[in-house]
């Protein structure tokens, strides 16, 4: 009867499952500093739309100015260029575009790589699964009319890489998914909110000149 303990479980895995318990640490390590990096990008940002989104029904644009200056983040950088920008609506609205881009870029850092682990993992366990059929094979031919036992080592190697290889990549693709739902979310966002303003801004310079 096949009774593997951790350790034993461990060794049957071979070179294979050391490679993806690499990944899994690597992979925890970038998910753990993009969640930290978004959760302090990000904090403040519902209540700064919403209190923007208000003073700009009041046409209190110098006050959304201030509140942009007190906090230095993507959100409030976004705005202050917007809001000093001179230029026409389309010339504002284009700088909105690329500043959002830029900021999107800097925070999908990592993100590749998170994608990256997520797809290669299950397939790198299914090299680990291939491998210890092969050695069960192997040693099955090799030792001809001996027990299941025989083959035991290649089949657990087979069966715990396979389970390694999901273990890393399922993570990896639940956290890829949140962070680019929040990148989309901000994006949004920030779309949503210069296009308020700078169509404040424009009706309020078409009133002055009339």
């Amino acid at each position: 009867m096949l009774d593997l303990n951790l350790k034993q479980m461990l060794m049957a895995g071979g070179p294979i499952l050391f490679l993806l318990a690499g990944l899994s640490i690597y992979s925890i390590a970038l998910i753990w500093e993009r969640w930290r990096k978004y959760k302090k990008t990000f904090s403040g940002m519902r209540l700064f739309i919403h209190k923007s989104h208000s003073l700009l029904k009041a046409s209190n644009t110098n006050r959304i100015m201030e509140l942009s200056a007190q906090t230095k983040s993507p959100y409030t950088d976004i705005v202050n260029r917007v809001m000093n920008n001179y230029g026409s609506a389309l010339e504002k609205r284009e700088l909105a575009e690329k500043a959002i881009e830029w900021h999107v870029s800097k925070l999908s850092k990592s993100l590749t790589i998170i994608a990256t682990i997520a797809s290669i993992s299950p397939f790198i366990g299914l090299l680990g699964t291939v491998i210890g059929i092969m050695r069960a094979f192997r040693d099955l031919a090799q030792y001809a009319g001996a027990g299941p036992s025989v083959i035991a080592m290649g089949i657990a190697e087979a069966l715990v890489n396979t389970a390694a290889g999901l273990f890393v990549a399922i993570p990896a693709i639940i956290a890829y998914n949140y962070f680019s739902g929040q990148l989309n979310k901000f994006s949004s966002d920030m779309n949503w909110i210069t296009e308020q303003i700078i169509t404040k801004l424009h009706l309020r310079e078409y009133s002055s000149k009339n």
